[in-house]
C-alpha cells in the first residue's frame, strides 16, 4: 500500500470515529468497572489513568469503617444512621479485599470517618494517594461516560427517552436534550422553553440523552478555572494556576489543542494499525482457541495418567499391607498355640489333674512288672516337667519388635513425590539476610535452574519475648504465615515482634507447581526497636584522621600527617588519643537497638554510648599526649582492661581490636568469666555487634548481632541525651548495618 493510500484510509478511520460510525457493540468488556463489575456510573480517572465508578471509590475509602461496625461497633446499632444493608458492589468489594485481589495498605479499622486517602487501583494494584482533597481531586471521565450512554441506548433501542416537561397522560417522547438545562424535551416543550430571541435559544442541544456533561472541563484544584493545558509529567489536564504556583509548577506542560492533536493522532494510528491487522488477529484467535482445546485435552490426559499411577501405588500398597498383616497374624497364631500348649502342660502338673493325676493312679499299681513297664516312661515325663518348672521359660516371645514397620523414608518420598517439571527448592542466603523490626530475607536458586514464576516466603514465631526455648507459643507458634507473591530473590517481612525467634522457609512456583520447601532457618529479632542514625560529620569530627564515606554510614581511621608528627611522643611513653565520632541523633527516652560491623583487622575500636556532656568534654579537652593509665577509658591494655566499673558513669565504651573483644573487669557479663583471669575476659570479635540502650532503666547491653546473645551489660548514667559513640585508634573501620543507615537515609 502506498503512502497516499495509507493516509487516505487513516483519514477515513478518523472520520468514522468522529461521526460515531464505529460499531459500539462488542465493547462491553471495556465499559465494565473493575470493582463492581457493572457498567461505569460517573467514572473517575485515577492518576494511573485507570477508571473506577465514583461510588466504588467512595465505598473503597469507607470499607474499613463498614468492617468496624460489622464487627460490632456502636454504629451497627439499629438506631445508627449508618445502619443499612451493604450494597452488592460493597459486598463484592469486601470479598475482593478479603481474598487478596486488591490490597488495603494503611487502612484503619474502627475509624468513624475514613481518614485514609490512599486506595489500591484494582487495575494495576498500585497505591493511589488522593491527597487531602480526596475524590474531589479526580476528573470525571466524560468521554467514557458518553460511550457508556451510547452503549446503553444501543442495548435498549426499543426504550425511548421521555420528555422531562410533559406530564402524564400526555407524556411525549423526547426529541432533543439541552446540555445547558440538563433536560430532555419533546418538540413542543423545547420551543416553549427555548423561545426565539431569548438567551435560551442559544443553548446547545443534542439528540435525546441522559448523559449531561459540562461544556468546559474545570480544574479540580482550582474550581473556578478551566483546564487549558496538559501536564506531560502527570498525564492530566491542568489550569494556568496549577502551572504558575501549584503542584505542576516545575512540570513540562503543553497547550490543550496540541495535546489533543497529538493524542488523537496517536490513538487513531493505533486503531488503524489494529484494524489493518484484523486478519492476523483472527488467525491468532483461532490459534489461541486451538491451544485452549489442546490444554483441556492434555490436562485431562495428564490427570488420567496421574490417577493411574496413584491407583497402581494404592494397589501395591494394599498388596504389601495384606502380606505383612498376614505375616503378623500367622506369627501371632503360632505363638498363641505354643503358649496355650504350655498352659495345658503346666495345668497337668496340678494335683488330681493331668500328668500328676495320671502318675497318682500309676502309683496304685501293685504288680511290679506292670508298674515298671509304665513308670519308666512316666518318670521321664515327670522329670521333664520338674526341669521345666525349675527353669521356667515361655514357649513363645510376646514381643513383636521384628514386625515394627519404619515408613519414614517412604513417607518422605511420598511427600517429595512431584512431577518432573517441579522446580528445585531455593536456599535462604544467610549472608544476605538480616532481621530487625523488619526481616530482609534473600535466597538463591541452583545454577542450572529453570525460570520460575514466583516465590512464596513463609515464617512463624517460635519463641516469644517472655518464653524459654522449652515453652511453646500458644498464640501463633507452629502456624505459618505467608507473604505475597515475590517475583525476585528477596523480600521484606514487616511488623516482627522484638526479642522473638522466628523461623523462615521459601518455595518456588512454576506453571502452578510448587517446589519443596527450603530448609528452615531461624533468626532472632533485636530486643528493642531499631534506632536509625548516621555518623555525624559536624560534632568534633576529625577530618585529618577519620574518613567518612558519602552516605555517612561508614567511618575509617587512617594514619595521616598528624599521626606521623605526633609519633615522636611514643619515645616518652605516651601515645595519640582516640578519635571520636558520634551518631547524628540522640536518645532521651525508651529502648533502642542498633548494629554495626567492625573490621576484624582494626587495631583498636571502642563502641558504646555517651552523654552529651561527656562528648563535649572529649571534644573540648583533647589529650593527644595523655598517659594510658591516666585515662581509664582509653582502652589500652595497661590501664583500661584492669579497671573495674563499679560506679555508674555517663558513658560506656567496649573495646574491640585485632579480632578480639575485651570484657571489662567485674562486669555483669552473661559469660561471667573469673575476674582474676584476664584471659577469660577476651572473646573472639563477633562478625556483627549490637547495642541496646534502655534509657528509662539506665542500662546498656552489648549483643552478638548474629545470635542475639548478650555479651555484656552495665548500668549507665542517662541524665542527659545519649548518643551512639565510637572511638578509633590506628587503622580501623566501622560500618553501620544497612537497616540502621537506610532508616535515616530515607529522610
Amino acid at each position: 500500500m502506498s503512502d497516499s493510500e495509507d493516509m487516505t484510509e487513516f483519514a477515513s478511520i478518523v472520520e468514522r470515529i468522529e461521526r460515531g460510525e464505529v460499531p459500539i457493540k462488542n465493547i462491553e468488556r471495556e465499559l465494565i468497572c473493575p470493582i463492581c463489575k457493572e457498567l461505569f456510573t460517573h467514572p473517575l480517572i485515577l492518576p494511573c489513568q485507570h477508571s473506577v465508578c465514583h461510588k466504588c471509590v467512595r465505598e473503597l475509602l469507607m470499607l474499613n469503617h463498614d468492617d468496624s461496625f460489622d464487627a460490632g461497633s456502636e454504629s451497627s446499632l439499629p438506631g445508627s444512621p449508618r445502619s443499612r444493608v451493604p450494597s452488592p458492589s460493597m459486598e463484592r468489594l469486601d470479598r475482593l479485599v478479603r481474598s487478596g485481589s486488591i490490597s488495603s495498605p494503611g487502612w484503619r479499622r474502627g475509624s468513624v470517618t475514613p481518614r485514609v486517602t490512599t486506595i489500591p487501583c484494582p487495575g494495576c494494584q498500585h497505591d493511589i494517594d488522593l491527597g487531602e482533597r480526596g475524590i474531589s481531586m479526580l476528573f470525571r471521565n466524560f468521554t467514557l461516560e458518553s460511550i457508556v450512554e451510547r452503549y446503553r441506548q444501543a442495548a435498549r433501542a426499543a426504550v425511548a427517552i421521555m420528555c422531562n416537561i410533559c406530564k402524564p397522560p400526555n407524556l411525549q417522547e423526547a426529541t432533543k436534550s439541552c446540555m445547558d438545562c440538563k433536560a430532555s424535551y419533546c418538540n413542543e416543550c423545547f420551543k416553549l422553553h427555548h423561545p426565539w430571541g431569548t438567551p435560551k435559544a442559544q443553548h446547545e442541544y443534542v439528540g435525546p440523552t441522559t448523559n449531561f456533561r459540562p461544556k468546559v472541563l474545570m480544574c479540580p484544584e482550582h474550581e473556578m478555572e478551566k483546564v487549558n493545558m496538559y501536564c506531560e509529567v502527570c498525564k492530566r489536564p491542568v489550569c494556568h494556576l496549577c502551572k504558575l504556583g501549584g503542584s505542576h509548577a516545575n512540570h513540562k506542560v503543553t497547550s490543550m489543542s496540541s495535546a489533543y492533536k497529538i493524542l488523537k493522532e496517536k490513538l487513531a494510528k493505533s486503531i488503524h494499525y489494529l484494524i489493518s491487522k484484523e486478519d492476523q488477529v483472527r488467525t491468532q484467535i483461532t490459534e489461541l482457541e486451538l491451544l485452549i482445546s489442546q490444554t483441556e485435552e492434555n490436562g485431562q490426559l495428564a490427570e488420567r495418567q496421574a490417577n493411574e499411577h496413584f491407583e497402581r501405588l494404592l494397589e501395591t500398597l494394599q498388596e504389601r499391607r495384606s502380606e505383612m498383616l498376614r505375616s503378623i497374624e500367622q506369627s501371632r497364631n503360632r505363638r498363641m498355640e505354643q503358649l496355650k500348649s504350655q498352659v495345658e502342660e503346666y495345668q497337668g502338673m496340678l494335683e488330681n489333674s493331668g500328668l500328676v493325676g495320671y502318675a497318682q493312679e500309676v502309683l496304685k499299681e501293685t504288680d511290679q512288672s506292670c508298674f515298671v513297664q509304665t513308670a519308666k516312661q512316666l518318670h521321664v515325663r515327670i522329670q521333664k516337667a520338674t526341669d521345666s518348672l525349675r527353669t521356667f521359660h515361655p514357649a513363645a516371645d510376646t514381643c513383636f519388635d521384628e514386625f515394627v514397620l519404619d515408613t519414614s523414608r517412604e513417607e518422605t518420598l511420598l511427600k517429595e513425590m512431584c512431577f518432573g517439571g517441579v522446580p528445585d527448592p531455593p536456599l535462604i542466603d544467610l549472608s544476605q539476610s538480616k532481621v530487625y523490626n523488619e526481616a530482609s530475607i534473600s535466597w538463591r536458586l541452583a545454577d542450572d535452574h529453570l525460570p520460575t514464576d514466583h516465590h512464596v516466603l513463609e515464617y512463624r514465631r517460635l519463641i516469644g519475648p517472655s518464653q524459654s526455648p522449652s515453652q511453646e507459643d500458644g498464640e501463633d507458634g507452629g502456624f505459618w504465615r505467608a507473604t505475597d507473591r515475590v517475583y525476585g530473590s528477596n523480600t521484606l517481612v514487616h511488623d516482627l515482634e522484638p526479642d522473638t525467634l522466628y523461623s523462615f522457609r521459601v518455595r518456588s512456583c512454576r506453571n502452578s507447581m510448587f517446589s519443596p520447601y527450603s530448609p528452615e532457618v531461624t533468626f532472632h529479632t533485636p530486643p528493642a526497636p531499631v534506632f536509625g542514625f548516621l555518623f555525624s560529620d559536624k560534632c568534633g569530627f576529625s577530618t585529618e584522621r577519620l574518613v567518612l564515606n558519602k552516605r555517612r554510614d561508614a567511618v575509617e581511621s587512617v594514619a595521616g600527617t598528624a599521626f606521623l608528627l605526633a609519633a615522636e611522643r611514643v619515645q616518652t611513653g605516651s601515645y595519640i588519643s582516640l578519635d571520636y565520632i558520634i551518631g547524628d541523633t540522640g536518645i532521651s527516652q525508651g529502648r533502642h537497638y542498633w548494629a554495626f560491623k567492625v573490621d576484624p583487622h582494626s587495631y583498636m575500636v571502642k563502641v558504646g554510648v555517651a552523654s552529651d556532656t561527656k562528648i563535649i568534654e572529649w571534644f573540648h579537652n583533647p589529650r593527644d599526649t595523655s598517659s594510658p593509665r591516666y585515662d581509664h577509658d582509653s582502652g589500652h591494655d595497661s590501664g583500661s582492661e584492669d579497671a573495674s566499673y563499679e560506679v555508674s558513669q555517663p558513658f560506656i565504651l567496649l573495646t574491640l581490636g585485632m579480632g578480639k573483644l575485651f570484657i571489662p573487669k567485674a562486669s555483669s557479663s552473661t559469660a561471667n568469666p573469673p575476674a582474676g583471669d584476664p584471659g577469660n575476659r577476651v572473646l573472639p570479635m563477633p562478625q556483627r555487634l549490637g547495642v541496646c540502650l534502655d534509657y528509662d532503666s539506665s542500662r546498656v547491653f552489648f549483643y552478638d548481632a548474629d545470635t542475639m546473645r548478650c555479651i555484656y551489660e552495665r548500668q549507665v548514667d542517662c541524665s542527659g541525651t545519649m548518643f551512639p559513640a565510637f572511638g578509633l585508634m590506628g587503622s580501623g573501620k566501622v560500618q553501620l548495618e544497612e537497616f540502621i543507615a537506610a532508616k535515616r537515609l530515607t529522610f
